[in-house]
């Protein structure tokens, strides 16, 4: 009898899971597409019970009937975070989960928890400076704004740690996932910040550290019953979804950067010392006793999928073709790709996006093009600042779902001047999932890398001189026009 892995992981649009032997060889895979409610401008959150639980179980009973005649051997999840989800004794949610830091509810919490505290000593300790992706203002906004789902919540979780939790019973978080939970964790000591903790979550108790690969528990009878997994199957810590996708492609090695083009923009790279930046996040990596660098965009393939259901819904490949056939730089249209606020490099929850330069005989095809750059831009803007933080990256690595088709990937190299390499194995965190799931069981070692070798994507010079062009206008745009998207998103938000 064979054993085998499986490895789940619950993104913003979609959970994915993964049937994989231990030399990475995948023989089935499984998904669920779900989606986040946006209640008010600002705000994004998710029902735990029945979409991230839900989806872990109906992607179990897929792929536990394909193993038939082989033990599974681990299970590791990973999901979309830092994420807020209060829970009673019962492991019920209190309230729906509060998003990573595309929900931007808690700025004024940011404000009095960075006064209270001081943002310099926040970074020294915690090694990030607080903004929307922090979990402590989004606690503290719930005692002050939701008082009697608080005085409900006995413990909090990430959505892996909360899966976790209901296939074990097991109340623990990986110290990646609590290193961006700020300002609530020490990242040079790896602990909980004790004294902070108390302050900003009085009663609540702080899960038991562990490591991504770190096997927690095993399957009890309970969850057996709904998923199908056996009673007794080891399960790993698990991660926030975009470490474990670095992890799949083998962003491992100091100088090593994952690009991950998803329904955000994220940024991981992998530091030989712990190092900090005030316009990036520090944090513990996935590998034991690692760190590396973080950063976000609120937008990217959420943007893409908005101008093809504003321009009626054709496919994304026939919306590639047209921004194809479209020259460098789109005629002249620049885009702020601010639609919901944003967070690196400019950590403005009430930026809002901007399209500049339309005139009458721009098309479609000008449109897409020209949010493919001003992701572009946004994306140089994050690896400069990458750059004076760590150094310049040794290797990019290009993830996820907006590197199929070749033209972003070539439009991202262009306006950057950087080379980027697209791995063979493109399946995501569920791949890395299952490797963590491997490595936790003792079925391969902790240095096993899954990740294969695919296509380079180059620069082309002969772009270059426009993109800086460019470049320069759109660095200039936003500062030119901040005080007018704060009052617009003023007026949004009054309509709530």
């Amino acid at each position: 009898m064979s054993e085998l892995l499986i490895g789940i992981d619950i993104g913003t649009a979609s959970t994915k899971a993964v049937l994989a032997t231990p030399d990475g060889t995948v023989l089935a895979t499984a998904s669920r597409t779900h989606a986040m409610s946006l209640p008010r401008p600002g705000w994004a959150e998710m029902d735990a019970e029945s979409l991230w639980w839900g989806d872990v179980v109906a992607v179990c009973q897929e792929l536990v009937p394909q193993a038939a005649g082989h033990r599974i051997a681990g299970v590791c999840v990973s999901g979309v975070g830092p994420c807020l989800l209060l829970c009673d004794e019962q492991l019920r949610p209190v309230r729906p989960a509060i998003l990573y830091g595309i929900d931007m509810r808690a700025t004024a919490e940011i404000a009095e928890l960075t006064g209270r505290y001081g943002a310099e000593r926040i970074v020294a300790r915690g090694g990030t400076a607080l903004s929307t992706q922090a979990v402590g203002p989004k606690m503290l906004w719930v005692r002050r704004h939701e008082p009697d789902a608080w005085a409900r919540a006995t413990r909090w979780y990430n959505s892996s740690s909360y899966a976790v939790a209901k296939l074990t019973g097991e109340y623990v978080l990986d110290h990646h996932t609590a290193s961006q939970c700020d300002p609530l964790y020490d990242i040079t000591t790896r602990q909980w910040s004790a004294d902070w903790a108390d302050d900003i979550a009085p009663g609540l108790a702080m899960p038991r550290l562990v490591w991504p690969s770190d096997v927690v528990g095993t399957v009890t009878a309970e969850a057996a019953a709904q998923t199908g997994l056996p009673v007794g199957t080891p399960i790993s810590a698990g991660t926030v979804d975009a470490w474990a996708e670095a992890f799949s492609a083998g962003v491992r090695r100091p100088g090593d950067l994952m690009l991950m083009y998803g329904s955000t923009m994220f940024f991981v790279q992998v530091l030989q010392r712990l190092r900090s930046h005030p316009m990036l996040w520090t944090t513990a990596g996935v590998d034991p006793g690692s760190y590396t660098l973080a950063a976000g965009m609120a937008t990217s393939g959420s943007l893409t999928a908005w101008v093809r259901e504003l321009t009626g819904g054709a496919s994304f490949a026939e919306l590639v073709t047209e921004a194809a056939a479209t020259p460098a730089g789109a005629d002249g249209l620049l885009v702020l790709p601010y639609f919901a606020g944003e967070r690196t490099p400019i950590f403005d929850p009430q930026a809002r996006g901007v399209i500049a330069g339309l005139t009458l005989r721009h098309q479609r095809g000008h449109l897409y093009r020209a949010v493919y750059e001003g992701i572009a831009f946004g994306i140089r803007q994050i690896l400069d600042f990458l750059d004076q933080a760590a150094g310049p990256a040794t290797r990019i690595m290009a993830v996820g779902g907006g590197t199929q088709g070749g033209l972003w990937t070539q439009i991202v190299s262009d306006v950057t001047g950087r080379e980027q390499l697209v791995p063979d194995q493109t399946i995501g965190a569920s791949y890395g999932d299952a490797l963590l799931a491997a490595i936790g069981a003792g079925l391969v070692t902790a240095d096993t890398d899954w990740a294969r070798a695919g296509s380079t994507v180059a620069p082309d010079p002969a772009n270059r001189e426009l993109y800086d062009e460019l470049y320069r206008t759109y660095t200039q745009l936003y500062p030119a026009t901040r005080e007018h998207m704060h009052r617009l998103a003023g007026i949004q938000e009054a309509a709530f």
